[in-house]
């Protein structure tokens, strides 16, 4: 079973940085598309970032310019550099992958004060 880590969420001013990473067993991330999922009070669950094992990668609108995803396939990590946080990125935030989900891990909290 593969097990999915999240950490790096914190508590930040609007217009600060953070950089979660996402740790998985074996060598999953290498071979797979993999993206950053989040989750707000009372929202859905929608995608934020993927990246794929060539390395291309895609955002949502909303994050575009402003997040980067990347991937170290040596450390199976995958990070999400967060840069101008705004109060509407407050969430819980996941990664998984993206074709054919493992189990959830349990995300890392992002909350963004005004």
């Amino acid at each position: 079973q593969v097990q999915l880590v999240e950490s790096g969420g914190g508590l930040v001013q609007a217009g600060g940085s953070l950089r979660l990473s996402c740790a998985g067993s074996g060598s999953i991330f290498s071979i797979n598309t993999m993206g950053w999922y989040r989750q707000a009070p009372g929202k859905q669950r929608e995608s934020v970032a993927t990246i794929t094992s060539s390395g291309s990668t895609n955002y949502a609108d909303s994050v575009k310019g402003r997040f980067t995803i990347s991937r170290d396939k040596t450390k199976n990590t995958v990070y999400l550099q967060m840069n101008s946080l705004k109060p509407e990125d407050t969430a819980l935030y996941y990664c998984n992958r993206v074709y054919g989900n493992f189990k959830w891990g349990q995300g890392t909290q992002v909350t963004v004060s005004s």
